[in-house]
């Protein structure tokens, strides 16, 4: 089983930043992605970024150039910074790992509970 503890969430002005953190654990587990989502009030869930082990990364294209996605293999962690934050930018931020146990060859999908970023005017 693996277990996703999302933190940084939280209250910020219009042209400010934060920045997120996601950790991993779990027993006899590879971590193969990682990465963000978010739900913003009324709309469906999107890809916000998402990060290999490897290194590679991609990013929602509206995001590109203000949001940034790193990662820390050792500690099976994800950051992700954002800055010059826009009101539209208002969601729940979840984190998502694309997970492989090797003992039983079996790939599984984790979902974290979710973070609050409010990006007032």
């Amino acid at each position: 089983q693996v277990h996703l503890v999302e933190s940084g969430g939280g209250l910020v002005q219009a042209g400010g930043s934060l920045r997120l953190s996601c950790t991993a654990s779990g027993n006899g587990v590879s971590i193969n992605v990682m990465g963000w989502y978010r739900q913003a009030p009324g709309k469906q869930r999107e890809l916000v970024a998402g990060i290999t082990s490897t290194g590679m990364s991609e990013y929602a294209d509206s995001l590109k150039g203000r949001f940034t996605i790193s990662g820390d293999n050792a500690k099976n962690t994800v950051f992700l910074q954002m800055n010059s934050l826009q009101v539209a930018d208002t969601a729940v931020s979840y984190c998502r790992a694309e997970c492989y146990f090797p003992a039983s060859d079996r790939y599984l999908e984790v979902w974290g509970q979710g973070t609050l970023v409010t990006v007032s005017s």
